[in-house]
C-alpha cells in the first residue's frame, strides 16, 4: 500500500511540477510524512526528477516542438549554475538563503502582473544578455535552495517571448541537468532507498507524460494564473520554514 501511495504522489507532484514548477511542494513533505529519512527523501526526488524531466523533454523534442540547436547550451549552464550554488550553500547561512528565496519568488510574482511575457510568443531561445545570466542565476538558486526553480524559469522564458509548451520543454531539460549530478551523489553515498525511489520514479514519469500532454492543450491565458498560484504556495512554504 505504501508503494502505491508513493506512486500516486509521484504522479500528482510531477504533473503539477511540469505545468508550473513547485512539484517538490508535494513530493518531499509527503515522503517525509511517510517516515522516509530526509536525505533519502531528497535523493529519491532527485533521482525521479532526473528520469521524469528527461522523459518530458524528450517527448517535446521527438515531436519537434523544440530543437537541439536551441536547447543544448542549457545543459552546461544549468550544471555549472547548480555547482556554483552548491559551493555557495556551505558559505551562506540557512536563514539568509530563506530570505533570498522569499525575495526572488516575491519579485517573480510581482513582475508576472507587469511583465510583457504572455507565453503566446514564437521567439527562439538564444544566448543573450538576459537568457544566459538568467539561467545561470536560477541554476545557482537551485544549487543553493531549490524550491521554485522551475517556476522561476517559466517566468524567465515567458519574458523571453518563448511559447508556453516550448518553455516547459526547456525547463524540463534544465531540471534534468541540475538534478543528474545531485542524484549521482546521493546514489554514490548510499542514501537511496531503492524500492520507494523506484515507486516515486514510476509515478513521476507517468506524471511528466501526463503534464506535458496537458500543457499541449493548455491555453496561454491560463498559464500566468497557474504560475501565480504555484508562486504564492512556494512563498508560503518558504516563509513557514523561515520562521520555524
Amino acid at each position: 500500500m505504501e508503494y502505491i501511495i508513493i506512486f500516486l504522489i509521484g504522479i500528482c507532484a510531477t504533473t503539477i511540477g511540469t505545468l508550473a514548477g513547485g512539484g517538490g511542494l508535494i513530493s518531499l513533505p509527503a515522503m517525509l510524512l511517510l517516515g522516509m529519512p530526509a536525505h533519502s527523501a531528497i535523493g529519491a526526488n532527485k533521482v525521479s526528477n532526473t528520469v521524469s524531466s528527461f522523459s518530458s523533454f524528450f517527448h517535446l523534442y521527438r515531436t519537434k516542438r523544440i530543437t537541439w540547436k536551441e536547447a543544448y547550451w542549457i545543459i552546461p549552464v544549468s550544471i555549472f549554475g547548480g555547482m556554483s550554488g552548491g559551493f555557495l550553500a556551505s558559505r551562506i547561512p540557512a536563514d539568509k538563503m530563506m530570505i533570498l528565496a522569499l525575495i526572488l519568488l516575491t519579485f517573480a510574482f510581482i513582475t508576472s502582473f507587469i511583465g510583457k511575457g504572455s507565453f503566446t510568443g514564437n521567439g527562439l531561445l538564444k544566448i543573450n544578455k538576459i537568457s544566459l545570466p538568467g539561467l545561470y542565476g536560477i541554476g545557482i538558486y537551485d544549487g543553493l535552495f531549490g524550491p521554485g526553480q522551475g517556476t522561476l524559469m517559466l517566468y524567465l522564458f515567458g519574458h523571453l517571448n518563448i511559447s508556453y509548451l516550448r518553455a516547459v520543454g526547456f525547463v524540463r531539460l534544465a531540471t534534468f541537468s541540475s538534478c543528474i549530478g545531485a542524484a549521482a551523489m546521493y546514489i554514490a553515498y548510499g542514501k537511496i532507498i531503492w524500492p520507494m525511489t523506484l515507486a516515486l520514479m514510476l509515478g513521476s514519469v507517468t506524471g511528466a507524460q501526463l503534464g506535458v500532454r496537458i500543457a499541449e492543450k493548455l491555453k496561454p491565458q491560463f498559464v500566468k494564473p497557474i504560475l501565480r498560484v504555484a508562486t504564492v504556495a512556494l512563498i508560503i512554504q518558504v516563509f513557514v520554514r523561515a520562521i520555524q
